[in-house]
């Protein structure tokens, strides 16, 4: 075969391949012990940490009950029902979504609040961001928005000659797609486009000898630098908006809720965008130097994009329309920004614009677009149906509500000062960056081994208690810890897209353990001395 000659992307179903788009983009984002594909030691490793949970969290909530302290009575009871939500996260005997509505009846039946009370939250704006950026990320999904940008960028002049510039458009895609697009969808969307760049490569290197000839195509070098790039650019990525990924939304309601301070879509770009830049270049660096490929000069790969680009076509009616619903929402999520610049926070026309267009609000009206523009005006066919936009995955927004309502009531019971006071005497923490590294840190932990997800709705309601305690303003540790929650890099179970990637066969536990060590580490670094820096200097804070 020639080495221009353009290659073939093995089947989605091709018996070794798992059909990674059926299964993550099923709308089963936490999944049974059932429904997942495990080795037998992976299972043995998960039903123990199943069964541990389901009778460590009622023990011990009831233990720390009727342990005998100066507690509060109403704080020790949202104490320990709070210790058996946390185990029920980290455990999962049963699904994160349903471990939260587990803990928030226990608070109503034990009389901590009341059930009008405690359910209120759920009628949190950010609950309305939540569905309107899901349907409008799965319009996407559906129409191939994914595939068709990552293509635009593969086939720009001199990209694909280079193993280097391909890994580092990768990047770049899944962070400008992971922006907008759930991380774990980017992820599962560009995975087949890699796999057949990939098949092109190891031919390549087959035919010119650099390999052995029964060489393992699944553990070459440049088959984990792609496949991390992949990953760890989504969760990069995903830092750059509020919708970016679920920890922000939950992190930024967390804070909202605890200093009154509203944080506006504009805000949190500005400050996130010199953090997401830096992160970048240090993980390509990273990349790079850990998982150095073994060829840097290729031929055939874009024989193989410009296959793919024909197969495309010219961009379709839903496409375009999904574009619209997409510009459409952004356009009025930044528009109060454009106007605060332009005339200035003070005047008329942005405090209207501001009060009227609420980000939740913004959100499911241009997702509705998707119900209203045609694809078929005869067949009275639109760019979304409901039937696929019931597939965005609810769990996280359940999971977002009991998240926020465990911030007010620690607020509400007094038992936030209490543990901020306590964690204060015991850790010695004395200052902004003290706290502010201690939040990354544990952020980082929980997110090795949980769901980023439950990363942030655990340790943002300890570090808001924690500086109020201090009398230190928690907006900085606060933010920092939601940023760091998206860390998670060294083990598949860390985050989705680490077990999608993972799943490819392609990259060895040892070598995602080294680099993802690395990068959590740097990483760390960047958050703590880059998020004070721009808080600061975009004044989104004050």
């Amino acid at each position: 075969m020639s080495q221009n000659a353009p290659l073939s992307m093995p089947a989605p179903k091709t018996p070794g391949f798992t059909d990674v788009k059926a299964a993550l983009l099923g709308g089963k984002t936490f999944r049974s012990l059932s429904e997942q594909s495990l080795s037998p030691r992976e299972e043995k490793f998960e039903r123990a940490r199943q069964t541990l949970g389901l009778f460590l969290a009622p023990a011990v909530a009831i233990v720390f009950a009727l342990l005998p302290t100066a507690m509060d009575p109403t704080q020790q009871l949202l104490a320990a029902v709070l210790l058996g939500v946390i185990i029920l996260w980290i455990c999962e005997p049963v699904p994160i979504p349903v471990g939260g509505l587990m803990g928030v009846a226990a608070v109503v039946i034990l009389g901590i609040a009341p059930a009008a009370e405690v359910l209120q939250p759920f009628g949190s704006t950010t609950i309305f961001t939540f569905i309107g950026a899901f349907i409008l990320a799965q319009a996407m999904l559906k129409h191939g928005i994914a595939q068709r940008l990552a293509f635009a960028v593969l086939s720009v002049p001199g990209v694909a000659k280079s193993t280097y510039r391909i890994i580092t458009a990768f990047g770049v895609i899944t962070c400008l797609l992971s922006a907008f697009v759930s991380n774990t969808a980017t992820v599962a969307m560009l995975l087949p486009t890699a796999l057949g760049i990939l098949t092109v490569i190891g031919e390549l290197l087959q035919n010119r000898g650099v390999v052995k000839s029964d060489f393992d195509p699944l553990r070459l070098r440049v088959g984990a630098a792609l496949m991390l790039m992949l990953a760890y650019g989504a969760s990069v990525g995903g830092l750059l908006t509020p919708v970016g990924s679920p920890p922000n939304l939950i992190g930024r309601g967390l804070i909202e809720e605890a200093t009154g301070v509203r944080i506006s879509f504009a805000q949190w770009a500005a400050t996130a965008a010199p953090l997401c830049l830096a992160m970048f270049i240090v993980l390509a660096l990273v990349m790079f130097l850990l998982n150095k490929p073994e060829i840097r000069r290729i031929e055939g790969v874009d024989g193989f994009i410009s296959e793919k680009k024909a197969e495309q076509g010219k961009m379709k009616r839903a496409e375009v329309n999904t574009l619209i619903a997409f510009g459409f929402t952004v356009t009025l999520w930044l528009l109060p920004a454009f106007a605060s610049l332009i005339f200035g926070t003070e005047s008329e026309q942005y405090i209207f614009l501001d009060d009227r267009l609420d980000e939740g609000i913004v959100a499911v009206l241009g997702a509705s677009l998707l119900f209203i523009l045609p694809t078929d005006w005869k067949k009275r066919e639109a760019t979304l149906t409901w039937s696929d936009a019931a597939k965005i995955d609810w769990g996280t927004i359940v999971l977002f509500g009991t998240g926020i309502i465990f911030g007010s009531l620690l607020s509400a019971t007094g038992l936030a000062e209490t543990i901020g006071t306590t964690a204060s005497d015991t850790l010695g923490v004395t200052s902004v960056i003290t706290i502010t590294a201690f939040s990354v840190i544990l952020a980082i932990l929980i997110s090795e081994t949980t769901s980023n997800t439950a990363s942030a709705a655990v340790v943002v309601p300890i570090v808001i208690p924690l500086c109020v305690a201090m009398d230190v303003d928690p907006f900085i540790p606060a933010l920092a810890a939601t940023f760091a929650a998206s860390f998670g890099f060294m083990l598949p179970v860390s985050t989705p897209q680490n077990a999608i990637v993972y799943g490819s066969g392609t990259i060895p536990i040892t070598r995602m353990i080294r680099t993802g060590l690395v990068f959590d580490i740097l990483g760390a670094a960047l958050i703590i001395s880059i998020v004070p820096i721009m808080v600061g200097v975009t004044g989104i804070g004050g």
